[in-house]
């Protein structure tokens, strides 16, 4: 188990002895490094695990660099449609057994799909690790391709986009915002799936899909939890390297242009409050500079003390909330800000105060006050997840995936504590740059369904 040592305490709230401390006290490492042990089968899959015995279970991420980014115009939403279609059965196990056998051993699952991976979770008690290996590899290897099974799960994926997109109205406006703020790169596809692509899948393009891209050479698999590493492993090669490797799936080799003017969006439709959201070109996950735009994004929207939400929600009152996140994925992404409107709210006064905002900012930077407070929110969440043996699991994988080495985790701390504000000031001056944002607007108004092309307004390139 881990746990600050000190505890997390912003320098505007701390008493004067303190603040110089706080500002120069060293990060704790995270330990355990060492009891890390990492494989690559002879297949090609890669396989991390990190022992920890202080409960008898285990977490294990299971992923998949499949992802909306890997899919062509005509055929989106396949890497989401596999998130279901992997529970569904084999030909050695029928629907519903990968979830009855699990749960008679105690176990539970999830997965989940982004841009870049699609990501498959098993937490179990350590009794259960043979079990779950076998499960798990049995639906990578003998995935059954059932008709019934393949209609009643593409109504199951339409009624889940009418639910988070078309009867959304933040879903349907970051939609229509992704779309825009990319031309050329497939992150301009929705993860769901267009409503059209849904209802064209053929059988040959799903088997193609799975054969590309659920080959063992194409998976990471992270375990944490009450193991013995060498006898983890074995078992991994028992399961696992028996399927064969597949050719490496095809590169993305489209490149966004350089957005050189802004982007807008505007969507009316039958709604209570109005939307704003400001989609900006942000770096990969692996760039160098990724710890100072987590802590851009932390000193503007995290928390009641962050600069928008100080400024828009409680000074101004212009905003009843305010949110972000940044998308870290294989590629440059986006980070997104995010304001919630009073009803009959003027967006363009919202926007312009935005504006000012993160004009400052990017001049200026933000305080030593703010950079601190952001790191402390930064360590604080690092340590907390790493409490725990699913973020064990989920970071080792994450680290391994996006930044090509899971031991960058174990100092990551470091990382965090090393940004400067004038780091900050230059990512700052370099991400909040109109030019290179898309805006969307949602406005109460006359409903729209199922928007297309024709409900986005653009300017520029």
């Amino acid at each position: 188990m881990y746990a600050m040592t000190t505890p997390a305490v912003s320098l505007e709230s701390a008493p004067d002895p303190w603040r110089a401390s706080l500002a120069t006290a060293p990060r704790p490492g995270v330990s355990g490094r060492e009891a890390v042990r990492a494989a690559t089968l002879a297949n090609g899959m890669r396989v991390i695990v990190w022992p920890v015995h202080n409960i008898p279970n285990v977490a294990l991420y299971n992923w998949v660099r499949a992802g909306s980014r890997n899919e062509a115009p005509g055929a989106t939403g396949l890497a989401h449609f596999f998130e279901h279609m992997m529970f569904n059965g084999t030909s050695r196990h029928p629907p519903g057994e990968f979830d009855r056998l699990m749960e008679a051993e105690g176990g539970a699952n999830n997965a989940f799909t982004s841009d870049d991976v699609t990501v498959y979770e098993d937490w179990f008690p350590t009794s259960a690790l043979e079990l779950v290996l076998d499960l798990e590899s049995d639906r990578v290897a003998h995935l059954a391709f059932t008709a019934g099974v393949i209609e009643s799960e593409r109504g199951v994926v339409a009624s889940e986009r009418r639910l988070r997109v078309e009867d959304n109205s933040h879903g349907l406006l970051a939609e229509q915002v992704q779309a825009t703020a990319f031309v050329a790169h497939p992150y301009r596809f929705p993860t769901i799936g267009w409503p059209a692509d849904i209802q064209s899948w053929r059988l040959e393009d799903l088997q193609a899909f799975y054969r590309t891209y659920y080959a063992p050479n194409n998976l990471t698999l992270a375990l944490a939890g009450d193991v013995d590493p060498d006898r983890a492993i074995a078992l991994v090669r028992r399961f696992f390297e028996p399927i064969p490797p597949q050719p490496p799936p095809p590169p993305v080799r489209a490149v966004e242009p350089e957005q050189l003017c802004e982007r807008r969006v505007l969507v009316r439709r039958k709604a209570q409050t109005p939307l704003l959201q400001c989609a900006y070109k942000a770096p990969r996950a692996a760039d160098p500079r990724a710890p100072a735009v987590n802590l851009l994004l932390s000193a503007l929207v995290e928390g009641d003390a962050s600069r928008l939400h100080r400024a828009l929600v409680e000074d101004r009152q212009l905003a009843i909330e305010v949110g972000g996140h940044w998308q870290e994925g294989f590629d440059p992404g986006l980070l997104w800000l995010s304001l919630v409107l009073p009803e009959g709210a003027d967006p363009e006064e919202a926007r312009e105060a935005l504006d000012t905002e993160l004009a400052a900012v990017a001049a200026d930077g933000v305080t030593e006050a703010e950079l601190e407070r952001a790191r402390n929110l930064a360590t604080v969440g690092l340590w907390k997840k790493l409490a725990a043996i699913d973020g064990k699991a989920q970071l080792l994988g994450e680290y391994e995936v996006f930044h090509g080495d899971w031991s960058r985790l174990f100092d990551a701390p470091a990382r965090i504590a090393a940004v400067s504000t004038g780091e900050l000031r230059a990512v700052a001056g370099e991400i909040l740059d109109e030019r290179r944002r898309t805006l969307g607007i949602l406005v109460p108004g006359d409903e729209v369904r199922n928007p297309g092309p024709e409900a986005r307004a653009t300017s520029g390139p």
